[in-house]
């Protein structure tokens, strides 16, 4: 038997006359055009400027317009539905954070879409902590101690939220389930109107984004109690994460993209790929850190796992909290 040895060469040649598709071969020639990724909420927010952030490195580098573009209303079912719809040919994808891709599948029975079966997850890229903050004047400086004063002074204390099934309002029924913390639910239209509402004796406490903290908290005008997320915060690494005394709390926000169901898996991969390359970038990393953000860049198949666990995380939360849309 005659041996024959082939090289690459030749190997390439063949698969090429006979259309062999390896895994060269495989990959799609993409971006082939303008990229978009829909953004369901008002620009501005941290989770719009990771999305922009990541964005304009991904142009710089594959020679193609990436545009993050606001699609808002419906607490941001108008632009995921848009990116449901959409063509699954790798020209649009979605930023999802846990609003519209956990929490309101959760509150909205009568959406049109499915976020599990209408969308593939590409990537996880950052989690944001949010902090649990209170009135200076209560007499307590942990959160073992506002638990135990909260029970010792039933009806006394209220919290403020930016709304009925925002993160803020979700992530403190989470804490009060998981410790006992007594406190009644004021809710409020907007983000910084919760800590306003701590500096006028509306309520003595809140969940609040950390970027919105710093200038309160360097003059005591309010006081950092906990971290919702997993661990602490290197802007705030002398303020325990609630995991310190409940372990396995997390109820911090996260920034993923999703492509409409359908997607190639080789475009997903793709973008995956070249989004965790984004994200290692030091200029980049370090601009996410100025927001507090934790970087993880995840394959599609890991963050289909932590999609599929945010949203019985947050369908929990919906329950205990007795939330509904109005």
């Amino acid at each position: 038997m005659t041996s024959i040895t082939l090289g690459r060469r030749a190997l390439a040649s063949l698969a090429a006359t006979f259309g062999i598709a390896g895994t060269a071969a495989a990959q799609p020639a993409w971006p082939r055009g303008p990229v978009r990724f829909i953004f369901p909420f008002t620009p501005g927010s941290a989770v719009d400027v990771v999305a922009r952030l990541i964005a304009q490195d991904l142009a710089e580098r594959l020679g193609q317009p990436f545009i993050v573009e606001s699609r808002t209303g419906a607490g941001g079912s108008i632009g995921t539905e848009a990116a449901a719809r959409a063509r699954p040919d790798g020209d649009t994808f979605l930023v999802g954070s846990p609003g519209n891709m956990a929490i309101n599948p959760a509150m909205m029975p009568n959406l049109t879409f499915d976020v599990s079966r209408d969308f593939a997850a590409v990537t996880h890229l950052v989690t944001f902590p949010q902090v649990l903050v209170i009135a200076p004047s209560l007499p307590v400086r942990t959160l073992p101690e506002l638990v135990a004063y909260s029970k010792a002074n039933p009806g006394r204390l209220n919290y403020a939220s930016s709304g009925v099934g925002a993160t803020n309002h979700l992530a403190m029924e989470m804490l009060r389930a998981a410790t006992g913390l007594e406190a009644t639910h004021v809710p409020y239209r907007g983000g910084l109107v919760t800590v306003q509402a701590i500096l006028s004796n509306d309520v003595q406490m809140c969940v609040e984004g950390i970027l919105t903290l710093p200038p309160f908290l360097a003059d005591n005008r309010v006081r950092a109690i906990a971290v919702t997320g997993a661990t602490r915060s290197h802007l705030l690494p002398d303020v325990p994460a609630v995991a310190e005394t409940v372990p396995g709390f997390d109820a911090g926000a996260w920034v993923m993209f999703f492509a409409p169901a359908g997607t190639p898996p080789a475009i997903i991969e793709k973008l995956s790929a070249e989004t965790r390359i984004s994200l290692a970038k030091p200029a980049i990393r370090a601009r996410l850190a100025e927001l507090g953000a934790t970087v993880t860049g995840t394959t599609p198949e890991e963050a289909a796992t932590i999609h599929r666990q945010e949203l019985l995380k947050w369908r929990r939360a919906v329950e205990v909290s007795g939330a509904a849309a109005g």
